[in-house]
């Protein structure tokens, strides 16, 4: 299934079915209502049944040029005559009628009611899936109790909208690593810098280095010799963090990161303490520091936005890697008159 992102709503473009025959051929059999070859080779890309190492994965979701897809994977009963077979919505019913006109009649029921009944699925309702309990969904708490006071460096990117390259040989440990990262910077609570599974593919590269920052997750351990692609480079089997050489003067670690640093371990820790909890706990540091920019600030020229004044914060003498972190946070939240 693939969904667009739209200014007030998410629209699904369509729903489709990939197959992999007892000879071991991978075939695009159908979707509704069409698709682009782009994104046709991008999902046969992405589906496990083009996988040398044959296996399964239940679930896999990403984004390629604004378009979100999601696919589901299952093993067919012996009886059938396909070994696998990918599906995204209502596979029961093909699985029992064999035919993808009742999965067309589920997808056209969601998109024009919100709502899909069935034998077979059971009730699906649209306003049962609220995009906040998504944005909760993985655990801030399990990314500190990994990365400890090194989870900071992961928050200092994200403020300063830099590029985050998280590798690991499992999918499933990317994207539930992924996913949660934008939880970091909940104030902007903006998952669209979430590209969870790219490939070392000459297009998926270009879409992505298209993103002014971004979180993206791979598979290939040959991405870490791509320095071009990332500031950060987050080896998640291996729990180590490396800052790219060109990104180290504005990665800059000081006094202040420490401070942050320590909140975050504490509220993480605390066993009391949810993982919304803990967000809160970081999106109020967070708010803190954005309000530390406002006495450097004035209005525009045109009046339009608030831009810094350097030679303001210069006066107030921060220490140097505060002031550093400071001006390269004006330049990410788009507060430098250039």
């Amino acid at each position: 299934m693939a969904a667009a992102e739209a200014a007030d709503t998410q629209l699904m473009l369509g729903v489709g079915l990939i197959e992999k025959d007892t000879n071991g051929e991978v075939l695009w059999v159908w979707c509704y209502p069409s698709t682009t070859a782009p994104l046709r080779d991008l999902l046969l890309r992405k589906c496990c049944l083009t996988d040398e190492n044959k296996l399964l994965h239940p679930f896999v979701f990403g984004q390629y040029r604004r378009t979100w897809f999601y696919i589901t994977t299952v093993e067919v009963p012996d009886s059938s005559v396909l070994k696998k077979l990918l599906f995204v919505l209502s596979y029961r019913m093909y699985l029992k009628h064999g035919s993808p006109v009742k999965m067309m009649e589920s997808y056209i029921a969601v998109l024009t009611k919100g709502i899909c009944q069935s034998e077979e699925n059971g009730s699906f309702l649209s306003k049962d899936f609220d995009a906040r309990k998504a944005y909760l969904a993985g655990s801030i708490k399990d990314i500190v109790s990994q990365f400890g006071m090194e989870t900071v460096i992961l928050h200092t990117a994200l403020m300063l909208k830099k590029r985050i390259v998280v590798y690991h040989p499992k999918i499933e440990a990317v994207q539930e690593f992924t996913r949660t990262l934008p939880a970091l910077v909940w104030h902007r609570q903006d998952w669209t810098i979430l590209h969870s599974y790219v490939h070392l593919n000459a297009d998926e590269l270009e879409a992505l280095q298209m993103c002014p920052g971004y979180i993206a997750g791979f598979v290939d351990l040959e991405v870490s010799s791509r320095p071009d692609l990332y500031d950060v480079f987050v080896n998640l089997a291996d729990t180590e963090i490396t800052i790219a050489p060109l990104a180290k003067e504005a990665m800059t670690m000081g006094k202040l990161h420490k401070e942050i640093g320590q909140l975050i371990v504490q509220s993480a820790e605390d066993p009391e303490k949810s993982d919304s909890q803990v967000i809160q706990d970081i999106s109020l540091k967070t708010r803190e520091i954005l309000s530390n920019l406002a006495p450097f600030s004035e209005v525009s020229g045109d009046g339009e936005k608030l831009v810094l004044n350097f030679e303001l914060l210069k006066q107030r003498r921060f220490p140097p890697a505060t002031e550093n972190f400071l001006y390269h946070l004006a330049a990410a939240e788009q507060m430098l008159n250039i």
